[in-house]
């Protein structure tokens, strides 16, 4: 079944998640360098990156959707 909500609904979704992946990542990150666990610190960058990617797709839905709003 697709997803029947418009496009800001899901941008904001796609941005929230992003936001939080963002944040899950610079913790493991600051952990990861506090403790010496490379491997840690990796993921978190890599967590960080794919928050990015999420919060960029939200903001290009949001913003496809503008001119469909009534």
């Amino acid at each position: 079944m697709a997803d029947e909500r418009n496009l800001t609904d899901r941008g904001i979704d796609h941005s929230v998640e992003g936001k939080m992946d963002h944040a899950k990542g610079h913790i493991k990150d600051a952990i990861g360098g506090l403790t010496g666990d490379s491997s840690l610190q990796a993921e978190g960058k890599g967590d960080q990156l794919k928050g990015k990617v999420k919060d960029t797709i939200g903001k290009v839905e949001r913003k496809l959707d503008e001119p469909n709003r009534p």
